[in-house]
């Protein structure tokens, strides 16, 4: 059972940095691909960067590139999202999610497992 808890979310301002983390306690965290997606208000929900169950695959949204990073660290079975230069358009509930099918697409509806998410604000 894969069980999702993120944390790292607060209160920014323009062009600081935050550190997302994902923990996963069901213990399938290596064999899985992880994502990250956000949700703004009034708008649906987007991806936002995934990485690879068992390779070192990595893709971002274009709003994303050059900005955030997403890594896991197995020993730690923890999943993170650094972002920097933030903007007011990455003010979103951030969430995490996973699949026992080995996609890492930009679908969420291919995403089983997901976290409660964190809230992320940044102001002007």
């Amino acid at each position: 059972q894969v069980q999702l808890v993120e944390s790292g979310g607060g209160l920014v301002q323009t062009g600081d940095s935050l550190r997302l983390s994902c923990v996963d306690s069901g213990m399938t965290f290596r064999k899985y691909p992880l994502a990250w997606f956000r949700q703004a208000p009034g708008k649906e929900r987007e991806f936002v960067a995934v990485i690879g169950g068992t390779t070192d695959y990595r893709n971002y949204a274009n709003s994303a590139k050059g900005r955030f990073s997403i890594s896991k660290d197995g020993a730690k079975n923890t999943l993170y999202l650094q972002m920097n230069n933030l903007k007011p358009e990455d003010t979103a509930v951030y969430y995490c999610a996973s699949n026992s099918k080995g996609y890492v697409g930009l679908s969420q509806s291919l995403y089983e497992y997901w976290g409660q998410g964190t809230q992320v604000t940044v102001s002007a």
